[in-house]
């Protein structure tokens, strides 16, 4: 499977904020719906940007399978750990409720060395048929995949077909696809970086925050990217940096939700230890909304 164009890194809407905000299935159902509207390739559920720390593995799977049965496109289920059984475990059940594939992170806290990280995604692997893309986020997780443990995983397990990239690092970047075969697929873990991993990586896509608000945009943007009309995409890029910018002033995802219950979208509130960002940021954050706000929510004509 060719994992190629925008995917959204969706929220997971709350009744509120606290300690155990329950899940608000019925806003979740409206946002992926304006997802489908929006045209992305596809969703993935239970991500960074889905609360995912703060879900019980009932709720991530409960999540997952929602997202699945309402979604017209792809859904990849963030089923990693860093507990190795509960990664089998919550990617099996992606599986078994329809998930095109999975999005594995690099176990965090326990900092395993590369050898542990290769027996970990090896048992993930030989558990399920679906495709597994790594995640690679030291941001988040301390400890990096290698690229030559991506190769070698690569090289053993056929289901293993990619990386979600968030590094930003170019010499990563540059290993990765000098170790690994062609065909590994590349997809950018950061908005900001997708243009330059398109056209000078070969990455296939992004999985994007920004397009939880703006999906058509985001589509529209990647689509320029992997056709090849980078100066087109060049000037959407400049007209959306100063949004994404703001959407990461503070910690994904409390700008995003701020920013889409502003505009009518019902993504609520956090869960703890995630809470509202300062006033100051909101301010800053609509200021800069505020100022787009001449580009439309759900479509772009490229000038």
């Amino acid at each position: 499977m060719v994992f190629r164009g925008c995917y959204t890194a969706i929220v997971t809407p709350f009744e509120g904020s606290g300690v155990r905000a329950p899940v608000d299935w019925e806003s979740f159902r409206e946002i992926i719906e304006f997802q489908d509207e929006g045209g992305v390739t596809g969703i993935v559920a239970c991500g960074s940007t889905g609360e995912s720390a703060t879900l019980s593995m009932d709720e991530h799977k409960q999540v997952i399978a929602f997202v699945s049965e309402n979604s017209s496109g792809t859904t990849i289920g963030g089923t990693g750990s860093n507990s190795t059984w509960e990664a089998v475990e919550m990617t099996r059940h992606a599986e078994d409720v329809g998930a095109s594939g999975s999005l594995q992170v690099c176990p965090y806290y326990n900092k395993p060395n590369q050898e542990g990280l290769y027996r970990h995604f090896s048992k993930v692997a030989e558990a399920v048929d679906i495709p597994i893309i790594l995640y690679n986020v030291p941001s988040r997780t301390v400890q990096s995949i290698a690229p030559s443990t991506m190769a070698r995983l690569v090289s053993e397990h056929s289901n293993i077909v990619g990386v979600k990239e968030a590094t930003g690092d170019r010499r990563v970047w540059s290993e990765i696809v000098e170790l690994c075969p062609k065909g590994f697929e590349i997809l950018s873990g950061n908005d900001d970086d997708t243009l330059e991993l398109i056209h000078d990586f070969s990455a296939t896509g992004v999985i994007s925050v920004a397009s939880n608000i703006l999906p058509r945009m985001l589509t529209d943007f990647v689509s320029l990217c992997l056709d090849g009309d980078f100066n087109q995409a060049e000037v959407l890029q400049r007209q959306l940096s100063p949004l994404v910018k703001a959407l990461f002033i503070d910690t994904n995802p409390i700008p995003i939700k701020h920013v889409m219950n502003l505009k009518g979208f019902r993504a609520g509130g956090y869960r703890l230890p995630l809470c509202e960002t300062t006033d100051k940021k909101k301010k800053e954050i609509e200021e800069v909304f505020s100022g787009i706000r001449s580009l439309s929510l759900t479509s772009f004509e490229p000038g």
